[in-house]
């Protein structure tokens, strides 16, 4: 598993678990709506399934903003990413990519800071 604290290896797997949920969703959905697949196409389960994932996605976010001192902005983004479709994948690789899971003392105080226009 990847290293860094608990909260960030935790938000990675719940990020895409999401997501994975969502594809399910979609394509339960597709069977019960668009082939008209017996016993609904399975929504009800998947629907559930997906429902729970969206739920830890919501709390494991709240718990890396919370460890990882993310300022409000940052966590209402992280919040919302969980509505769009896939939305939890594309943040969490934001995050990667810009040294947002690890710890603020773990980071370089140039990692924080915004670059510069000029």
């Amino acid at each position: 598993m990847t290293s860094g604290p608990l909260p960030a290896r935790w938000f990675k797997v719940i990020a895409t678990f999401e997501a994975i949920s969502w594809t399910a969703l979609l394509v339960a959905m597709f069977l019960k709506w668009i082939v008209h697949a017996p016993h609904e196409g399975g929504v009800p389960v998947v629907g559930m399934v997906h429902g729970v994932g969206f739920v830890v996605y919501l709390l494991s976010t709240a718990w890396a903003a919370r460890t990882l001192r993310w300022d409000l902005r940052l966590t209402a983004v992280g919040l919302a990413a969980g509505v769009p479709p896939f939305g939890t994948v594309v943040f969490e690789r934001w995050l990667v990519r810009h040294g947002r899971l690890t710890p603020r003392s773990a980071r370089s105080s140039s990692a924080d800071a915004l670059p510069s226009r000029g």
